[in-house]
């Protein structure tokens, strides 16, 4: 299927890919690059580059920017990334009318990147509760399992079953298949991978067994309860 975007919507999302998300995770940083902003000010990189070099001259603005490189045509070439303060303090050599409206494009992009940053801070966060909210669910079965279940060979069994029984009910998939998926390693565990609504799914289904066994059912009661009910729960 086409689909057909106006010229304000072409330019938002060019501006968009002004400026991107870099830096390990919890440490990113929003930056462009000096090949970004020759290309958008219609200007030699080379030009843009020196430029950035008399301004890292001064020790007080080399932190503002950082050497780096870029591939074309299987060469490296030299490139700089630079952060919003370092933009702005390159651009303030721009002039002219053109100039004017391509700062206002990049403080756009800058800004909504900012806004997709903050996204994703808030998106861990919310991850972040509900992982450990789900060590307290898991430590809840693991030592209602140890009061109420009757000791036998098998009883070390029964909490990795509910969680791979629990796993195919709401993934449905094995749990080697999700290792497979996420490609887990070592002891990572497949909580690590599942967004913060699944979490709470996972959590959830954990407390119900909790209280059911609480109440004295056994491991193939609860399994035939929870396959009858699955669709009622996860939607809820």
């Amino acid at each position: 299927m086409a689909f057909l975007f106006s010229k304000n919507k072409i330019r938002e999302r060019m501006n968009f890919m002004l400026v991107e998300i870099t830096g390990k995770r919890y440490e990113e940083k929003l930056v462009t690059t000096s090949l970004k902003v020759a290309e958008h000010f219609e200007k030699e990189h080379k030009n843009v580059i020196q430029a950035i070099e008399n301004l890292t001259a001064e020790n007080s603005a080399a932190s503002f920017f950082k050497e780096t490189t870029y591939k074309s045509r299987g060469k490296e070439y030299p490139m700089y990334e630079m952060d919003r303060d370092g933009f702005s303090l390159l651009a303030m050599g721009f002039t002219g009318e053109k100039a004017l409206k391509w700062k206002l494009d990049y403080i756009k992009a800058f800004n909504a990147m900012e806004a997709e940053l903050k996204r994703i801070y808030t998106e861990r966060q919310q991850w972040q509760i509900e992982r450990d909210k789900g060590v307290i669910v898991r430590h809840i079965l693991t030592d209602t399992i140890k009061m109420k279940v009757a000791d036998s060979p098998h009883k070390k069994f029964i909490y990795p079953n509910y969680t791979k029984f629990i796993y195919q009910t709401i993934f449905g998939k094995t749990m080697k298949e999700l290792q497979e998926q996420y490609e887990v390693k070592g002891k990572e565990s497949i909580r690590d991978y599942v967004t913060a609504d699944e979490l709470k799914q996972i959590e959830s289904m954990e407390m119900l067994v909790s209280s059911l066994i609480s109440c004295g059912w056994g491991y193939e009661q609860i399994k035939n309860f929870i396959q009858e009910n699955s669709v009622k729960m996860l939607a809820g």
